[in-house]
């Protein structure tokens, strides 16, 4: 990986203690002032849409400026909801790597202390880069420094870029990092939540794994369905994705159930052409299990790419292929080494 920040070698005892460190993360929505614990924090500054490598490294220098603070301050991250592109465009849907409820995930298995999340309205789209800092950062928020990427704008018609925003800071007593692009290798494009939106909607997910450092998964709660894959000796769990734009296809998969258990398992993400040709459905058979998951809120991880989206002739070559496509998500799944934020 190329940048001005190094990455430090995972520590494998991240996903082990994810649901320790999610007990002590917190969460602050809303107007006001943060609570107690996130009083003075460090914070990155971002959308972090897919919480990438490249969002990693901001994340880092925020823990690491956070900690040699005198004293020692927490680490947090600052976002925005909506997504301003999904605010200044609502007619024209977004493929989100990463809802609110997945970047809590990531944040807490990268070892932040909490997450600031404001509400992108028209309030604050109007502010200035001197508002932002000054009524937003210094007063409201009380963070004591901010860490950005550099490309960071902010303020009214994104007016404010990094050298602005490095005066500003300096003129408001905070303190201001500036981490450098990030690639995983010298001489290739920085690593961007568009290239890696691009990667899923060509069905690259292990170049899109790479990119993100993990596994890239989605959260939802299983629907009821038409049964079809039941009748055909492939029951699945149904999951219905908002605006995602992942190439249409059959996946090697794990599903994490709310049990905390991670299940493997092949997974086809489309419109099911041989059949209704409906909106589009992800719908996953698990290996060697058998329950009830409607209701539940279950994580699913993509692996490997089987292949695309097809129709078929009749429904008997349909289950014949199936067949097959399990065989190869099983072969997939036993060489994944891949980091998980779900175990």
């Amino acid at each position: 990986m190329s940048s001005g920040e190094e990455i430090p070698p995972r520590d494998p005892s991240r996903s082990e203690g994810l649901q320790r460190r999610a007990a002590g993360f917190a969460i602050f929505r809303g107007e006001g002032a943060p609570p107690a614990e996130l009083a003075g924090a460090v914070a990155a500054l971002g959308n972090f849409d897919g919480v990438h490598r490249g969002h990693r490294v901001l994340l880092d220098a925020a823990c690491e400026e956070a900690r040699k603070a005198r004293p020692p301050r927490p680490a947090v991250a600052l976002t925005f909801e909506p997504h301003p592109r999904a605010y200044f465009a609502p007619d024209q849907p977004m493929f989100r790597l990463t809802g609110p409820a997945a970047k809590e995930i990531a944040f807490a298995h990268y070892g932040l202390d909490g997450l600031i999340e404001q509400r992108f309205d028209a309030s604050l789209a109007s502010l200035s880069p001197a508002e932002f800092v000054e009524s937003l950062l210094k007063r409201r928020l009380g963070l004591s420094g901010v860490v950005i990427g550099h490309d960071f704008h902010f303020g009214r018609g994104r007016s404010g870029t990094p050298a602005i925003l490095t005066d500003l800071c300096a003129g408001a007593d905070l303190a201001c990092r500036i981490v450098p692009a990030v690639s995983l290798k010298p001489g290739q494009q920085p690593i961007s939540s568009s290239g890696i939106r691009a990667a899923l909607g060509a069905g690259a997910v292990t170049e899109a794994n790479a990119l993100l450092g993990y596994r890239w998964f989605v959260l939802g709660e299983v629907r009821h369905g038409e049964k079809r894959g039941r009748d055909l000796g492939f029951p699945t769990a149904n999951l219905a994705l908002d605006s995602c734009g992942l190439a249409h296809g059959i996946y090697a998969v794990r599903m994490r159930l709310a049990d905390g258990s991670l299940r493997n398992g092949v997974a086809s993400y489309g419109r099911r052409p041989t059949f209704d040709n409906g909106a589009p459905l992800l719908e996953t058979y698990l290996f060697d299990f058998s329950g009830d998951l409607y209701g539940q809120t279950v994580g699913v991880e993509f692996i490997g790419f089987i292949r695309g989206e097809e129709r078929f002739t009749s429904a008997e070559a349909l289950v014949a292929r199936m067949h097959v496509d399990a065989a190869e998500a099983r072969a997939i799944l036993a060489e994944d080494r891949v980091v998980s934020m779900l175990a």
